[in-house]
Parts: structure tokens; sequence; C-alpha cells
């Protein structure tokens, strides 16, 4: 089923609240619609997008001059486990246009493990392995088995495996460049077999490797926590950094963090003072492909060797940009737009912001980083409508 307007704003349909019109705006609430939808735009040579929560965008003040397919599907059900699952093992699919904090809210209900860790990211379900959304020590790569597709080059409805998404620290095919629509996303997640038969949120979920996590459940990294207790801790983590939509916390309304944690090599990060936090990224070792009955190779130890010139290290955004000098709650004179005064990853829209004051903060915060450390800062929301110059800035 699908419903059409003409000239509709988008800025009721993102959590920073800017954005103007759409030249068409089509929402499509069943798979069918979202299929004529997106098969309608591209056959008429249209400029199309895909909207879901509106929680990963920023739509610039004069909108969209084309067609905009908002994803409303709605549906979560448990389907069969495969040959080669571990035990009690659960799967579901659930379509693309599930708000992600509902999934999440259904598994940990039930006592399903994980993916409670990612309680409380806003945004669609079908967003959610675009950019491989992640948390506290969990990311959707994790528990994702793949996604069913249409295929903008060959138009055809088609199951992607996780193997097929090209997974890497908030970014996958899709981010680089595959075109089409999600329509569902298939997920395995785990039923605690130890914990007996209808326990729900009280099912011990996966060892705690998040160290702020374990602080604030009160255990130590490694150890297991009931789901709802995990949960109830990562939406109250996240509310105190303004991360919980909340019409009464300006600080809320925002996309959410607005830069990546930047990669650069172990050499460049000598380079910085030595109480910026950083983290050494191992590679992840290729997936082995065998034969269902042929028998695993045994285990050899062998100790990891680094890369010549080192591992590559992960800094924290959030430090670079304290220590640049820009603080919580700064705002450039004059503009409504906004560091959160709980978190400085996040830019909110202080009430009347324009998506232009937006991207002046942005682009103010990048040029503070680059200057004091070097360190390009990359945004993790998509700029739509803005112009290409507007666009190298960011």
């Amino acid at each position: 089923m699908i419903e059409e307007s003409t000239d509709a704003s988008l800025e009721p349909l993102t959590t920073l609240r800017v954005g103007g019109a759409a030249a068409r705006l089509v929402t499509a609430s069943d798979v069918e619609g979202i299929i004529e939808a997106s098969l309608d735009a591209w056959h008429d040579g249209d400029h199309w997008m895909i909207l879901g929560g509106g929680s990963n965008v920023v739509v610039s003040d004069d909108g969209f001059a084309g067609t905009v397919i908002r994803v409303a599907s709605r549906g979560i059900v448990e389907a069969d486990t495969v040959p080669g699952d571990p035990p009690a093992t659960v799967r579901l699919l659930v379509q693309a246009g599930e708000p992600w904090d509902d999934v999440v809210s259904y598994a940990v209900e039930r006592g399903f493990s994980g993916i409670e860790a990612l309680s409380g990211i806003p945004g669609s379900t079908g967003a959610a392995p675009i950019q491989n959304i992640g948390a506290y020590g969990q990311e959707i790569a994790s528990s994702l088995t793949g996604v069913e597709f249409l295929d903008y080059d060959t138009e055809e409805v088609q199951w992607l495996g996780v193997h097929e998404l090209g997974f890497g620290y908030r970014t996958s095919i899709f981010k680089a460049g595959r075109r089409g629509v999600v329509l569902a996303v298939g997920l395995r997640l785990h039923a605690d077999a130890d914990a007996g038969a209808g326990r729900g949120p009280q099912s011990l979920g996966q060892p705690i490797e998040y160290g702020q996590l374990a602080t604030a459940l009160g255990v130590q990294p490694g150890d297991r926590v009931a789901v709802g207790l995990v949960r109830d801790a990562v939406l109250r983590l996240r509310a105190s950094k303004g991360m919980i939509l909340d019409a009464d916390d300006p600080d809320s309304v925002s996309a959410g963090s607005f830069f990546t944690n930047p990669i650069v090599s172990e050499a460049f990060s000598r380079t910085l003072p030595p109480d910026a936090p950083r983290w050494l990224v191992e590679p992840e070792a290729a997936p082995v492909v065998r034969a269902l009955d042929e028998a695993p190779e045994p285990e050899v130890f062998a100790p990891h060797v680094a890369p010549q010139g080192g591992y590559p290290v992960k800094l924290s955004a959030a430090w670079l940009i304290e220590h640049a000098g820009i603080a919580r709650g700064f705002a450039i004179p004059g503009s409504r737009a906004a560091i959160s005064g709980k978190h400085t990853l996040a830019l909110t829209n202080r009430g009347g912001a324009t998506a232009a004051e937006v991207a002046e903060l942005a682009r103010f915060v990048q040029w503070r980083v680059q200057a004091e450390f070097g360190v390009n800062l990359s945004p993790e929301p998509v700029f739509i409508g803005f112009d290409a110059e507007q666009a190298d800035y960011l």
C-alpha cells in the first residue's frame, strides 16, 4: 500500500527536525508498495532516495527535487533455524520499516540475546545494516544473517548473506555504492538454554565486553547479565547523553553521534598527546568455507604478528573535539545549532535551526580538529540536497 503527496516537508520526518520539502513523497507500508514505488521512480529516471526513521540524514533547506520513498513496512516473525545453527538459536525476519528499538524490545522481552546493547538507537531496521550500527560492544553485523534486497541494477529481489555485505566500522556495501532498497533483515539471536523457559528479560545475555557498560551494571568485563538489565542500563546511558528522543530535552533533537571515530595509522597515533584514547584495530580473520560434512581443521595456535607499520588505530572523536577547544553546549554566535550539552559527538537543533546552520557547525568542528590534531573527522549522517561545493566540506 502506498500514499503519495507533493511538496511534502521532510523536516518532521527527521530526528534533527531540519530540511525543506520533497517534490514527491511516497510512503509505502508493505513490501509490495516499496517495490512498486521504487521501480516507478527508477523507470521515470527521477532522482530518488530512501527514507526510514530519518535519524541519520541531514536534508538541506532546499529539500529534495525528486522522489522520496518512505519505508514504513512493519512486522517481526520468528523464522526456522537452519542446519549448522548452534543450539538455542533463534532466527528473526524483520520488515525494513520496523523501528529498530522495537526489534530490540521484542527480543529482550522473549529472552533473546545478541542485540540488547543496541537498545535505544533510533531509526528503522532497514537502515541498521547500511551503516552497521553498533554500541557498547555490539554491532548488528554480529547478529545479522543477511538482508532481502531490491537491486537497482537488476530490478530483482535477492537475498544477500552477511558475508556479501562488506561490513566494516560504520560502513557496508550500501555506503560504498550498492544501490537499491533493503526490504527485510534477518537476525540470528541466542536463547539462553540454561535459564529455563519463560524467564524472558531475566535470561542471561552475551558477556559484557564494553567497560562503560560493565561499570554501569556493576559487573566485570566478561560477566553475563540478564538481557533486561543490559537494556535498561543502555537506555539510561543513552538518555544521560541526550541520545533518547525526549520532548523536554533539547539535546535529544539530533542525528545521534555526528562523527565517526577516526581510524589512523599506528605511527600517526603516536604524534597525539599521551592521554588521547586509542584502540588497536585488529583485522578479522577471513571466513572459511567448507562442506557441511567436512571435518574442521585442528586449531593451531599462532601469535598475532602486526603488519609492517602496525595495526590501524581507532581514536575517540569526542576526545578530539573537546580537546580542540569545543565545549559541550558550544554554538556559533547567532546560530540555533549547537553541540549537545551532554555529549560532544552530537550536533543538536536548539529550536528553529536550519540545515545550513547544522552544516556550518559541522564544518567548524572539522576545521578545529584538523587544525589542532591533523585529523579529518567524517560525518556519520548522509547529507541530502546539498550542492557539490557544500558537500566537499563535509
